[in-house]
């Protein structure tokens, strides 16, 4: 197998093909050009050599995006080192426990983090040395803590000798029980996700602007600020901050993308704010993904801002979207048509395939960017990673006769109300239909009886309230009986992972405590 590397082909080979001078990053109001985060990159490793961090050991990033953990991830894979991003949003306990589960010889923060070196620190003794990105406030008092602003050689180092398969990330799933999953990603990933949906979903190129409301610590956000500008040749802009929609759209205005990546989330947080219509006039698409985007949020996107919601799905075992709405096909309230270069198939509860259209089965999907299993964890590996290169997905899908699938939920989401199965999302997508509701979800409880009923959970609409009768009426004429939501909760907010999937469990979790 020939030599093969990420970032040789996200980075080196466009300031090798004349791109040098090119702006790769955009961040509070400054530019970083394809050559300028080539040395900063070159700095990285010489870091890693002076630290004495090894080929494939891990270093775990806990890192705002901003333009040092564009160089932190690309440095450690031109060097043949294993990054491993984690969540800026983490408690220090819940950091320390992933750093000892990945065995990290080095921790890598943004200063505004340095105060959870001290407890990883103590917790993960073999971690040799921390290292404090811009600055050393909050950084601990010890000798095995250093400063970015110590290593500053940038002249030119050599790329690792990889191959297409040699170990190249691992970013950590968000369980919603026990401790994350290492997922490991191979060096073949990132292009195989460009080659893909980069390129026949995106049509991205050279002139493109991205900007993700996703972090770079989410697969997700990783290909949409990282892989696909980088692989195109184009620019990334980089928000540090805690996405809100105010905030978002302000930087919208400044920079002016052509790619906005959000969250259905937060596309109906948008939609709840007195957001300029012109606001988006930039953008030639909005890219959602993290769950299913309600077919009447997209249509009052759409609507109001004039350009295309590409609504897909994708799973950070497979690193990026496989299904996927297109700008020449968009179904609303539909996940879209398989990406080029993916398979998919249903399956039913004996491993069967589930040929016959409109029929729920388990979704599995294989395709050139999925990872090779999770780090340490053999029996979760065998459950997820199947023979003959499937994954499966833990996900209930429909398929047309059309082949375009729409999602029903998560496995252990559905609902069996009057013994027939309910999917929570076309619940959910009948309720956002209602004048007055802003987001729902949808999940199933025990009655007194010991019977499964549908219970909703909705939040309002700025300057709008919740009236149960109103909504009954509005459900009773939308879906069938057995379908129909027993309870209804109003609530303020819903609770929602980083990656802006609503937490299902934990609502489950209230009706019972």
């Amino acid at each position: 197998m020939g030599s093969y590397n990420a970032a040789h082909w996200l980075l080196d080979r466009h300031v090798d093909g004349g791109l040098a001078s090119k702006t790769a990053v955009r961040y509070q109001g400054e530019s970083q050009s394809y050559s300028a985060t080539q040395q900063q990159v070159w700095r990285v490793q010489h870091a890693l050599r002076d630290l004495g961090v090894r080929r494939e050991q891990r270093v775990v990033l806990v890192m705002n995006d901003e333009p040092a953990t564009i160089a932190w991830l690309l440095g450690c894979l031109r060097s043949g080192v294993v990054p491993v991003p984690l969540s800026t949003m983490s408690t220090a306990l819940d950091l320390a426990a992933i750093v000892v589960d990945c065995e990290a010889q080095l921790l890598v923060v943004s200063a505004e983090h340095g105060l959870h070196i001290d407890a990883i620190m103590a917790a993960v003794p073999s971690v040799r040395n921390a290292l404090v990105v811009d600055g050393a406030d909050g950084a601990a008092e010890s000798s095995r803590v250093r400063l970015w602003s110590e290593f500053a050689d940038v002249s030119a180092i050599p790329v690792v000798d990889t191959t297409a398969d040699s170990p190249a990330f691992w970013l950590y799933s968000s369980g919603t029980t026990g401790l994350p999953k290492g997922v490991m990603h191979r060096h073949s990933g990132p292009q195989a996700s460009y080659d893909t949906y980069g390129t026949h979903v995106l049509g991205i190129s050279a002139d493109d602007r991205c900007l993700s409301v996703a972090k770079l610590f989410f697969a997700y956000g990783l290909g949409n600020s990282l892989t696909f500008p980088f692989g195109a040749g184009a620019t990334t802009i980089l928000e540090s901050r805690r996405p809100t929609p105010a905030a978002m759209c302000s930087l919208i205005r400044e920079e002016q993308p052509t790619l906005f990546f959000a969250a259905p989330g937060f596309v109906a947080a948008i939609l709840d704010t007195d957001v300029a219509q012109d606001t988006f006039a930039s953008v030639r698409s909005t890219i959602t993904a993290g769950e299913t985007l309600p077919g009447e949020l997209h249509r009052r996107f759409t609507t109001r801002f004039s350009h295309p919601v590409l609504d897909g799905i994708g799973s950070t075992e497979a690193l990026h979207i496989f299904i996927s709405n297109t700008v020449d096909d968009q179904r609303s309230g539909c996940t879209g048509t398989v990406v080029h270069g993916y398979d998919a198939v249903l399956l039913d509860d004996t491993g069967d395939i589930v040929d016959a259209p409109d029929t729920p089965g388990y979704l599995h999907v294989r395709g050139p960017s999925t990872a090779v299993g999770y780090w340490n964890r053999p029996e979760a590996t065998s459950t997820a990673f199947l023979a003959d290169g499937w994954v499966r997905t833990g996900d209930v899908y429909t398929r047309s006769s059309d082949n375009h699938w729409t999602f029903l939920g998560r496995n252990n989401d559905m609902i069996k109300a009057g013994g027939i199965w309910v999917s929570p999302a076309e619940v959910e997508g009948v309720l956002v239909t209602h004048p007055d509701v802003l987001e729902a979800a949808v999940v199933g409880s025990r009655n007194d009886a010991g019977l499964e009923e549908v219970v909703a959970f909705v939040v309002a609409r700025s300057g709008h309230a919740i009236d149960p009768a109103s909504i009954d009426e509005h459900c009773r004429s939308g879906m069938a009986a057995f379908k129909r939501p027993r309870r209804l909760v109003v609530v303020d907010s819903l609770p929602k992972t980083a990656t802006g999937k609503t937490q299902r469990f934990v609502l489950r979790d209230q009706l019972t405590s």
